[in-house]
């Protein structure tokens, strides 16, 4: 019955039938459901959610409309197929189809494509009201005074690369665990990484024979950061990178490829074999080795407090499911993986104001709340005015287009079809760069051969963001620039790509001469991307408070930390660090865990 289901549905909701239930008369999926009597479509027997995950739900939802691969066959789009995105993990079809209300398009929170879906509204986040706070207010004094729900040795708080490397190193290190995540889909920023994970004189640069060591790893992030990092922190990053990649191998990991992002003195980005994006590929590996482990995740779940004893020792985190409410969990160590701020422009904007009304590159749930929950318990903040702008964001459609395109061999032109930057400076140059061109964007030109050699440009091409011409004159044509000068601005790079030394604006590495088949254009633009202040930890991800002090019990790892980028962060050392503090972190708190 439910497989018949599946195209008739799916027909319906598109509008190209009309013999099951009238589509026009509904407001929502709820109402369309109900005019075929099919509450039990979505509901649980007894009439309610099963979970802040609504697990039953996705699951019913899969039941008649097939898998996300079957539903994606049926929505193509000449640009883009929202049901073959890059969330990793399970099917979360709650995340846009809303039931007793207008859904919203998830995808809307980061993306300006046009969706089509029924039922939809604008994407938007609500404000509670008065009377809605003054509830919430009451049910948290609620909550607080009752039992705990569940009794676990640690708690990570953020799905991303960095929650998800903690609560499996802490379940391999014998900690009962409970991963909890306010977003309706995992991954964090993490699921958008695209270019790699720097790591220094690793199997794979060995077989390539590339010359690396943690030491010059060390010597790139500290130039980077402007020697503003803590050495440290860098010193662990450089160090156990290799231990790292070695650690998501045994996963079952695929860092074959190895490139070139800004800032590195060699090849040093690990990504999957063909150049496809790297961070999808890492929680994917993650989050299935978590279910392996049959590691407890919530969704829609959010950290609301850290909990104390009245000696300042950690005893538990104080919780609010989207739709289950408030409870506490009783746990030794809670260790936060929240993630930055960069999708906060105010707050943004407040430490650095240049940057006020900047669109950013960042997940919607990166707003910096994970930072007003290790203030409150007690951690101090470091580096916070540090905010990096990823130069290269794809002024259609919003989409962040990986430095690795630049690192194997785009060039980057300004609309008078002349370079203007060393493509593979560090961020914050390439950045203020391209706002000094004429628009204030740019155009990453390349070839097919650039295109054939990383996997990732077919996703561009896909979304209709890199448009195409069998020569440089067309292409200029159809996207506003000189295409006489683009002409002789790919010749002149042609030759320094032959010659082997790039004399006009001192690009280290020259990979390819763009020559080969048609041509392609992305007009960029900066946008916020990574946030480099954070809560401060110690060596060992330990949260500290201003005295530098262990607050005993509460770790962090990832985005949500400062001190391990400096002023500026290095591409490719985001996915390195998520992996490698996120490890430690579990580590540690699962030790702290055996201690009390």
């Amino acid at each position: 019955m439910k497989k018949m289901k599946l195209a008739v549905c799916l027909a319906t909701l598109m509008g190209t039938t009309g013999f099951i239930g009238n589509v026009a008369a509904a407001d929502n999926l709820a109402d369309f459901h109900t005019q075929n009597q099919e509450c039990d479509s979505c509901h649980t027997p007894d009439g309610e959610l099963s979970n802040d995950s609504l697990t039953f739900e996705n699951a019913q939802c899969v039941s008649c409309h097939g898998t996300l691969e079957e539903v994606a066959e049926t929505t193509k789009h000449e640009h883009y197929n929202a049901h073959a995105s890059h969330f990793p993990g399970e099917v979360a079809c709650t995340s846009c189809h809303s039931a007793h209300e207008k859904s919203m398009v998830y995808c809307d929170s980061c993306h300006s494509f046009d969706f089509d879906m029924p039922y939809a509204k604008k994407w938007q986040r609500d404000e509670p009201t008065i009377a809605e706070l003054a509830k919430d207010k009451s049910e948290r004094q609620a909550a607080l005074a009752s039992a705990p729900r569940d009794t676990v040795d640690v708690v990570i708080v953020g799905s991303g690369g960095a929650g998800f490397s903690a609560a499996v190193s802490a379940y391999d290190n014998g900690a009962k665990v409970i991963l909890i995540e306010k977003e309706p889909v995992i991954g964090g920023n993490a699921k958008l990484a695209a270019g790699g994970m720097n790591a220094a004189w690793t199997d794979q640069q060995k077989a390539k024979d590339i010359k690396d060591s943690p030491e010059l790893m060390y010597k790139d992030t500290m130039k980077g950061g402007r020697d503003l990092n803590d050495p440290a922190l860098v010193e662990i990053l450089s160090s156990h990178s290799k231990g790292s990649v070695d650690w998501m191998t045994q996963m079952g990991a695929d860092l074959t490829d190895v490139g070139r992002m800004g800032g590195a003195s060699v090849n040093r980005s690990h990504r999957p074999t063909g150049g496809a994006g790297v961070g999808a590929h890492v929680v994917q590996v993650l989050y299935d080795n978590a279910v392996k482990r049959n590691i407890d995740l919530r969704m829609n779940t959010r950290g609301i407090e850290v909990l104390k004893t009245d000696d300042g020792k950690v005893k538990g985190i104080l919780v609010k499911g989207m739709y289950k409410g408030y409870y506490w969990v009783k746990a030794d160590a809670v260790v936060l993986a929240t993630g930055g701020f960069a999708k906060n422009n105010d707050r943004v904007a407040s430490l650095d104001p240049k940057l006020k009304g900047f669109i950013s590159t960042n997940q919607p749930g990166a707003v910096g709340d994970g930072l007003d929950v290790a203030e409150n318990a007690g951690g101090a903040l470091k580096d916070m005015q540090y905010i990096q702008a990823h130069p290269t964001l794809s002024v259609k459609g919003g989409v962040m287009v990986t430095e690795a395109v630049r690192g194997n061999g785009a060039i980057l032109v300004n609309r008078e079809g002349k370079r203007f930057v060393n493509e593979i400076t560090t961020r914050d140059k390439a950045s203020a760069a391209i706002l000094g061109q004429t628009g204030k964007s740019a155009f990453l030109i390349f070839d097919d051969s650039v295109r054939k050699s990383l996997s990732k440009i077919d996703k561009y091409i896909g979304l209709g963001v890199a448009p195409t011409a069998d020569s440089l004159v067309k292409l200029g044509k159809m996207e506003g620039i000189d295409g006489k000068a683009l002409t002789e601005t790919v010749a002149r790079y042609n030759t320094l790509v032959a010659s082997g030394k790039d004399t006009d604006f001192e690009r280290p590495n020259l990979p390819r001469a763009l020559n080969e088949g048609n041509y392609y254009a992305i007009e960029v633009t900066p946008g916020i991307h990574h946030t480099m202040g954070g809560v401060m930890i110690d060596t060992k991800a330990e949260v500290v408070n201003a005295k530098k002090q262990v607050i005993p019990g509460l770790y962090g790892a990832g985005e949500v930390t400062g001190g391990v980028h400096g002023a500026n962060r290095l591409g490719g050392n985001a996915i390195s660090d998520i992996i490698t503090f996120g490890r430690l972190a579990g580590e540690e708190a699962a030790k702290y865990s055996k201690k009390n």
